[in-house]
């Protein structure tokens, strides 16, 4: 896909809104529009901002926005309007969302309420500003309600770490995190751990005036381990890190990997919630996915966690993955339901760039907007009916029908790592490859970040370097 811009170099507005439209295209600029398939040209002239669609060297749709403020945020909020009328007016495609691009609506509510706007304000803002459906508005009013109840006991002392095991059992076809396949990598593990103690050691010494508010265990699937390098794992844990007031979260995620010894494990060192992962409830599609577990597994670990004491217990699922239809997702939170977890996080598909389904997306049958909106409407009414209320949301790019990802939970369930990830109210200390840590000012909520590399292999030979790289970044705090 290709764009021009004229009267302005805003080209993160001009691709963020053609993403919507047509995810995972790859964008050339032109100096003019000629006989290429389809062109987008943003254009400020005359105080006004003008967006011509192209289709083979001729003008096929136009929208236009008067400039009436000198302000940045208001221009590339101007762009973005004109790219979206003209684009969706050839689409015909309703974006529940709007213009809004962030990864955190309800960030945008907080912010408004810190403004002095009331709710009704907020919702009028979000509608005719950035033209977001009311339901959507609501559900970003709603789940700020909940994420205000936990920010607001926030202060500058408390943290929350993230500790990285980078290791799953296979890939998934959907997956960009930074996981590795551990039978390729099981004689690197406890070299890996060691590396990861080196690190945990330094850091929280770093730290050790802060008070944890929480911990989340992440991958990967931390469970991979196999039981002497997980209880290693929980052990160095405890051994540098202080017990967390309110969470201590491990995900359990995949049942291919969980063994009654390593739930035993988690119990024993405080663990008080974790994550099973179906994603699906149907065989079919755990086959296509990767997944070396079926319905039943689940079903098994999840009740041998029950069994365990684990009355905390979180399922993500998936929707739109490949071949899936409405009644697919009907029959996947009929069956998680029955088992009555605490939480249940409905993810959208996103089609990542460093996901295997990228590289084969022609061999897969891929939701389309309105199916998978039906979809989402399914899994919040189950939800709904089951007690829970949605309590955390974010966007990816890249996601099926623009839509969102909802954490749904109990009343007392919240996590509250998910929250303060998701807000950046609160210092995130984390360790282990592909760890970012995220330092939180307070004064004008600014963040400063600190990155560890994401290989394995990097993180093992680099390791002083990452050590070195906390030392500069906590010197300069």
């Amino acid at each position: 896909m290709y764009y021009i811009m004229k009267g302005h170099d805003m080209v993160d507005e001009i691709v963020s809104i053609c993403l919507m439209f047509y995810p995972n295209e790859k964008f050339t600029q032109l100096e003019n529009a000629d006989e290429k398939e389809l062109t987008v040209a943003s254009i400020i002239e005359d105080n006004k901002c003008r967006c011509d669609i192209y289709k083979a060297g001729e003008i096929v749709s136009r929208a236009e926005e008067e400039i009436k403020s000198d302000d940045i945020r208001e221009i590339k909020r101007y762009i973005k309007l004109s790219i979206f009328k003209a684009v969706q007016k050839i689409m015909e495609i309703e974006m529940p969302w709007g213009i809004l691009t962030g990864t955190r609506p309800a960030k945008r509510v907080m912010d408004m309420w810190a403004e002095g706007f009331c709710d009704d304000d907020i919702i009028k803002d979000m509608e005719e500003k950035f033209l977001v459906r009311e339901d959507k508005a609501r559900l970003s009013l709603n789940v700020a309600k909940t994420e205000k109840k936990i920010l607001s006991e926030n202060d500058m002392n408390k943290i929350g770490i993230y500790v990285g095991i980078p290791f799953c059992p296979t890939r998934c076809l959907y997956c960009s995190f930074t996981s590795y396949p551990i039978k390729n990598y099981e004689k690197k593990v406890d070299i890996y751990l060691d590396c990861l103690e080196k690190e945990m050691r330094y850091t929280f010494e770093r730290l050790k005036d802060k008070d944890v508010e929480s911990i989340y265990i992440g991958g990967g699937t931390p469970t991979s381990l196999n039981e002497e390098q997980f209880e290693r794992l929980f052990e160095m844990i405890g051994k540098y890190i202080k017990k967390p007031t309110k969470e201590y979260c491990a995900e359990a995620g995949r049942a291919d990997t969980i063994t009654r010894e390593k739930l035993k494990v988690m119990k024993k060192y405080g663990v008080n919630r974790i994550s099973v992962n179906p994603q699906t409830m149907n065989d079919k599609t755990l086959e296509t996915i990767g997944r070396e577990h079926n319905v039943g597994d689940f079903i098994s670990a999840f009740e041998m966690a029950r069994q365990e004491g684990h009355y905390n217990i979180n399922t993500d699922i998936i929707l739109g993955l490949p071949g899936e239809k409405s009644d697919d997702v009907k029959h996947t939170m009929e069956e998680i339901i029955k088992l009555s977890p605490e939480s249940i996080t409905v993810h959208t598909l996103a089609v990542k760039r460093a996901s295997r389904l990228r590289e084969k997306l022609d061999e897969y049958y891929l939701i389309q907007a309105k199916e998978m909106e039906k979809m989402l409407d399914i899994a919040a009414k189950y939800c709904y009916n089951a007690d829970m209320h949605p309590y955390y949301m974010y966007r990816q790019k890249n996601m099926l029908g623009n839509f969102e990802n909802v954490g749904y939970c109990k009343d007392g369930y919240e996590s509250v790592y998910n929250v303060q990830i998701m807000e950046e109210k609160q210092c995130i200390a984390a360790v282990g490859a592909g760890g970012s840590t995220k330092w939180y000012e307070g004064r004008g909520n600014r963040i400063e970040r600190v990155f560890n590399v994401k290989s394995v292999d990097d993180y093992i030979n680099r390791i002083d370097e990452m050590i070195e790289r906390k030392d500069v970044f906590f010197d300069g705090r």
